[in-house]
């Protein structure tokens, strides 16, 4: 790969589609990653585009089920060849973003919902807070303009910021005309509620389940579509991608059924990303299981552009299991959020000796962005030597705080907390990824035929750190605005029945029988802990350029020897399975964080390091990751050559 910090300004527009040209000209190694200043005037704006072508319910009682073979309305068939599937969309992901574009554009043909377990198993699903949007008539889109921009570090993409507050009230009213229930005051209006770092309130939101409700609505509305189908259990594994000319061409992805093994191809004519973040490269996540890296990694190796992966959010306020009067029986798969709109509602932070220290940090106190608080509560647990905080909220009336915060009492009370007598233990996790898959205005990439929306997307909106809510309202954004180019993209396009042939087929390490396969899992599961415990202790929330530089080579040594291990043992460079496939997506999507912070020489937002403590305006820059095969490992390949056309 190629990382450097972007010169120009600080924008990101793809609108005009041209050819993909970049000259790599003269760069520097450094630790075997090539980093190339990018001193030609590329910005994220003009100079970019001229690269890249291209009444409440009950929430605590809903449940997503849905029977997928149950379905309504008038079933058009897709054309099925034994393993493989034509599709005019291919959607990757069941979230928010997925699911939103998938329902319009299935008014134009067929599409495809692959998702690698459960429909409803994604970050929305588990996302509490809400959605940001200006709806009332005291705050203003110039409000929430400033508020992103601010709590981004004044990274943030201005047109980009400027169209998702613009355009997020009406995608708020669309969810709503679709279902979706959200919580209203006592004069009928919708309630809104602030959080940190916001003016004015302005969150909607389904009590402390937002997610859910969101997710549920959707779900709802995509079972009934007779033009969609979602494959569950169907991990993805890579794009498939050509070489015409200059240009890089998506034709659709590869999948493992994870239930049966079997390998199934999904030849689309166009792609939606929407696969999520990456999480689970650290150790505590309030990510679930599937936020693996697998849609950031999988564009990186077809070359996509990568952009801002140092910035990495730590929410301050996940659920300290080491607090609770009951301990956990079991390690969480994932940390358990408490959400920020607990602070938002007058929640206040101390440490275990209620002594208050957000006011000495920062004078919004409570309420500064996460960034700030996630810092201020790392730096208390640092210098007293102790595992967690304590967040109040008793100090409202009970009532208040049991209507809204539903799901946070009952998962406390289950470990012997009520939290409207006693403080919550908390502690940072690893959250949201502000970096990811270099997208324009319409979530087009420098792919052609590959459009991404989500947290998987890098749009320009979060800059440094995101504000509170404002992810699943960027994505419903994103998702949007894909459609159109989207439908263009599929009118032109044609499948070629041919071309499943044109990429060798990836195989389900079946031959090595059961012993050996499950050394593999076993190992492949060690490493897993041991690439997060780095990534933890070395490229956590407060940096150095010797750690960072020490975690690059552990996590080189560490997938050297992981890679020697499996073809010792007879694995082979197409073989794929679940575990080895995301534990190749993760060492992917951490090189690209650590390589982003190292080329990163000052502090902004999320990124902060002690060599550099200081912003600096001349570096209020986008990070850029172009592809490089040089030096690629196993993890940073596609599985195939690359087709030419």
């Amino acid at each position: 790969m190629a990382t450097g910090i972007a010169s120009g300004s600080g924008q990101l527009h793809l609108r005009e589609p041209v050819s993909w040209r970049i000259s790599y000209g003269k760069a520097h190694s450094h630790s075997n990653l090539i980093l190339n200043r990018m001193q030609n005037q590329i910005n994220w704006s003009s100079g970019i585009s001229k690269l890249l072508q291209v009444h409440r319910s009950n929430y605590s009682q809903c449940q997503v089920k849905i029977n997928w073979k149950s379905r309504g309305g008038t079933i058009k068939s897709y054309l099925r060849e034994g393993s493989t599937r034509y599709f005019d969309f291919a959607v990757i992901g069941s979230g928010i973003a997925g699911l939103r574009y998938a329902l319009e554009v299935a008014k134009h043909g067929s599409v495809a919902v692959i998702t690698k377990a459960e429909p409803h198993e994604s970050n929305t699903n588990y996302a509490q807070g809400g959605v940001s949007a200006v709806l009332c008539p005291k705050d203003s889109v110039e409000s929430h303009m400033q508020d992103t921009i601010v709590a981004g570090a004044y990274l943030c993409d201005e047109e980009t910021v400027r169209v998702v507050c613009t355009e997020g009230p009406e995608r708020i009213r669309e969810l709503i005309a679709m279902g979706a229930s959200f919580d209203h005051g006592e004069d009928g209006n919708l309630h809104l509620a602030r959080e940190g770092g916001h003016s004015h309130c302005r969150i909607v939101h389904a009590a402390d389940m937002t997610g859910r409700e969101i997710e549920r609505a959707l779900l709802e509305a995509v079972v009934k579509d007779p033009n969609i189908y979602v494959f569950q259990h169907h991990f993805a594994i890579d794009l498939l991608t050509t070489q015409d000319g200059s240009d890089i061409v998506c034709h659709g992805i590869d999948t493992i059924n994870t239930e049966t093994q079997e390998v199934i191809r999904f030849i689309s004519k166009a792609t939606l990303l929407a696969s999520g973040g990456a999480g689970h490269i650290y150790p505590s996540t309030t990510n679930p299981p599937v936020a693996t890296g697998d849609g950031m990694a999988m564009a990186h190796r077809a070359q996509a552009v990568i952009s801002n992966m140092e910035f990495v959010q730590f929410h301050p306020t996940a659920l300290a299991d080491e607090g609770l009067p009951i301990r956990p029986s079991n390690t969480r798969e994932k940390a358990f959020l408490i959400t920020e709109a607990v602070r938002g509602d007058g929640g206040i932070l101390y440490n275990v000796d209620m002594e208050r220290f957000m006011p000495l940090y920062d004078e919004r106190a409570e309420l500064a962005p996460r960034d700030v608080v996630a810092r201020s509560i790392d730096d208390q647990l640092k210098k007293r030597g102790e595992e967690y905080v304590l967040l109040d909220i008793s100090v409202k009336p009970r009532e208040k705080v049991l209507s809204h915060f539903p799901n946070i009492a009952a998962e406390c009370l289950r470990y012997g907390l009520d939290i409207t007598q006693q403080p919550i233990p908390v502690v940072p996790a690893a959250h949201y990824m502000c970096g990811g898959v270099r997208a324009g205005l319409e979530g087009e990439t420098n792919v052609q035929g590959l459009y991404v929306a989500g947290e998987v997307a890098c749009t320009g909106l979060h800059g440094a750190n995101r504000l509170a809510s404002n992810s699943l309202l960027e994505a419903l954004v994103f998702a949007r605005r894909a459609v159109q180019p989207s439908i263009d993209h599929m009118n032109v396009s044609k499948i070629d029945h041919g071309a499943s042939s044109w990429w060798p087929r990836p195989v389900a390490p079946v031959l090595l029988g059961d012993t050996v396969l499950n050394k593999v899992i076993r190992r492949t599961r060690e490493v897993r802990k041991e690439l997060q415990s780095i990534m933890w202790e070395y490229v956590g929330i407060v940096r150095s350029t010797s750690r960072l530089t020490l975690a690059e080579k552990r996590i080189k040594e560490l997938e050297l020897k992981w890679e020697t291990y499996l073809f010792q043992h007879g694995w082979e460079q197409t073989m794929v399975g679940l575990e080895a496939c995301e534990m190749r997506n993760l060492f992917c999507c951490a090189k690209l964080v650590v390589s982003s912070a190292l080329s990163r020489r000052e502090s902004r937002g999320l990124h902060y390091t002690i060599d550099f403590p200081y912003v600096e305006e001349s570096k209020r820059l986008p990070t850029v990751i172009f592809p490089s095969q040089l030096n690629s490992s196993w993890s940073s390949r596609q599985l195939y050559r690359q087709h030419i056309c």
